[in-house]
């Protein structure tokens, strides 16, 4: 503030006034109507009832909406999703961390748009029901294969990549899907759980895992939009004190002003 008001010759408290109105009255984006938008959605949360989702076109790296939320909700994903098309955006494909309820929203909207599931997410959902060190052979050997997922790069080598994993299922489906029984009730549990969720989240999400092998404009990952997320709260971090409308507002400006710094935009 002392900057401010060295450099501006205004008064710490002119200055104060400017910073109210403009939180008061934050600008609204303007979705840019365009073809085959290749879309990263994803979700960040700032606080336990502040989650910030945004519908990012990667291509242009340009955010088309955004919604303020206290969670990932089907019925708000599925209304965003009905504006975006309803606003002449024409969805190409969507990269997602593959959210029960997003993943539900986009069938419903638009179940023709091809979908990627984050390579890097699901990975690292594998890697953490796996742990850093397993202690089955068949356990390592899931996590060597799964070190590999994000090198695939051609359909050959995904055809190498599918064989190996069936390989692994052949020769552990019998461990992977082991059980201990109660003998009184009868009632059982796997044994192996973590390795076993692991391979289910992998397998779940092989159908929409290597999409972008087919489109070359399709992202694998959200990593873009997690980057983006980091340097925002980072820039937040600097006005730690605001109140929630404020920083809703300031959120606001700030995805106003990324836009408006893409070439062609304003």
């Amino acid at each position: 503030m002392e900057q401010l008001v060295t450099e501006t010759s205004l008064s710490k408290s002119t200055i104060q006034r400017l910073f109210k109105g403009y939180l008061k009255e934050p600008p609204r984006l303007s979705v840019y109507p365009s073809e085959r938008v290749n879309l990263l959605i994803d979700g960040t949360y700032f606080s336990k009832d502040l989650c910030l989702i945004l519908y990012r076109d990667n291509t242009i790296k340009f955010t088309q909406l955004y919604r303020f939320s206290d969670g990932e909700r089907y019925e708000e994903l599925k209304e965003d999703l009905e504006n975006l098309l309803l606003l002449g955006v024409q969805i190409e494909s969507i990269t997602c961390d593959g959210h029960r309820a997003l993943l539900r929203a986009i069938r419903k909207v638009c179940p023709q748009v091809t979908l990627q599931r984050c390579v890097i997410h699901v990975q690292r959902m594998c890697r953490i029901w796996l742990s850093s060190n397993p202690k089955s052979i068949p356990g390592q050997e899931l996590r060597r294969i799964i070190s590999t997922l994000h090198l695939v790069q051609s359909k050959q080598e995904l055809s190498y990549w599918l064989l190996e994993l069936a390989n692994w299922d052949g020769r552990q489906h019998e461990f992977v899907h082991e059980k201990t029984v109660n003998p009184i009730t009868g009632k059982y549990w796997y044994k192996h759980k973590l390795l076993r969720r692991s391979f289910s989240v992998l397998k779940s999400a092989l159908p929409n895992l290597f999409t972008y092998l087919d489109n070359p404009r399709i992202p694998k990952s959200t990593n873009g939009l997690e980057s983006f997320f980091g340097h925002l709260k980072t820039n937040l971090t600097i006005h730690r004190g605001l109140s929630t409308g404020n920083r809703k507002s300031f959120l606001r400006w700030y995805l106003y002003f990324k836009n408006a710094r893409r070439k062609g935009f304003s």
